[in-house]
């Protein structure tokens, strides 16, 4: 049967209305040529806070970055509603190339990573001397996957008046990592921040470390007029409690650089890491890599790096270091 005469009308055809639009599809994307260059100050649930022009304007992600995303410390193009004014939402379009990119997994056997934050070019290793007690293994975890991404390591002792910081820091001298030892008394007068800071100038600093260490007790006497909510150690277990949830970048006082507080961790996964990369924080024994075998774990009967050694081109104590390094991955935090 006939839907139509025999000579219908275009006026007689129905045309079905298309539900997303009647504009065609097309496969050219705007270039938002006029886009606010912004810096990602914190991600909360989908929502994120930028920098734009002096003013903190809240944006969410555009459809057509589809599943890249952006973390603190991104450079980004944002359009939309930049005044910063309330209830306002700009659009993320762009994330622009990372200098850096600090990732951890959950562990050694998870293949998913997790991107810490990204442009950082120095890592603040933050850790107690005592309540909790020192966690080496971690620190080491936290080394590798700063040479991995290209980040200076900066170690951070804290509470040296409940125990002496010479231990640690005679395991970790081979490896010549700076380092600042703090304790409450120097964080009450300022002292402490005034060093710190001094290491944070003209710099994009990542803090790392686990929870109760008295990492944002440090962030909050760099950035004193920015407080973030601080916990105490469980005398049970000896472990803090998450007070930072979320990531913030913070900038220093005068613009003199930039402090990222990110939350607390218990672990810190190095599945993504190629072992092979460490050895470029070794520049004393990366020349003596050209006789290993292809594929060299660096610590197997073959390595060249030990002749290399032999010959007095290194310090046994940097082999062993790079070796002790290498080794992490194959350990847990805890052992």
């Amino acid at each position: 049967m006939r839907r139509y005469g025999k000579n219908p009308d275009e006026d007689d055809i129905r045309v079905r209305p298309n539900p997303k639009g009647n504009r065609p599809r097309t496969n050219i994307r705007p270039k938002h040529e006029d886009a606010g260059e912004g810096l990602v100050l914190t991600v909360d649930r989908g929502r994120l806070t930028c920098l734009i022009e002096g003013r903190t304007v809240t944006a969410m992600k555009a459809r057509e970055l589809g599943r890249k995303s952006a973390v603190v410390g991104d450079r980004v193009a944002v359009v939309g509603d930049l005044t910063g004014t309330k209830d306002t939402l700009a659009r993320i379009v762009r994330v622009e190339r990372r200098s850096s990119t600090l990732r951890r997994t959950a562990d050694d056997d998870d293949p998913f990573e997790r991107v810490v934050v990204a442009n950082a070019d120095q890592l603040a290793i933050v850790t107690a001397l005592a309540d909790p007690e020192p966690r080496p293994r971690l620190i080491d975890r936290c080394l590798v996957a700063a040479y991995d991404a290209g980040l200076d390591p900066l170690l951070v002792l804290t509470k040296s008046d409940l125990a002496s910081a010479d231990t640690l820091l005679e395991s970790y001298g081979d490896l010549g990592v700076p380092y600042l030892v703090t304790n409450r008394d120097e964080l009450a007068d300022g002292s402490a921040a005034d060093r710190v800071r001094a290491a944070l100038t003209g710099r994009m600093t990542a803090f790392v470390g686990h929870s109760g260490v008295g990492k944002t007790t440090l962030v909050n006497s760099l950035v004193p007029e920015r407080r973030r909510a601080i916990g105490h150690v469980n005398a049970v277990t000896g472990r803090g409690r998450h007070t930072t949830t979320s990531a913030l970048a913070l900038p220093l006082p005068d613009d003199s650089g930039w402090v990222i507080d990110t939350p607390g961790v218990r672990s810190f996964g190095l599945h993504h890491v190629d072992p092979s990369r460490v050895i470029h924080a070794f520049p004393d024994l990366e020349p003596g890599t050209a006789g290993c075998p292809r594929a060299c774990s660096h610590d197997e009967p073959d390595c060249a790096l030990d002749a290399w050694v032999a010959d007095g081109h290194a310090d046994p104590a940097r082999l062993y270091s790079l070796r002790r390094l290498l080794a992490t991955r194959e350990r847990r935090e805890g052992d």
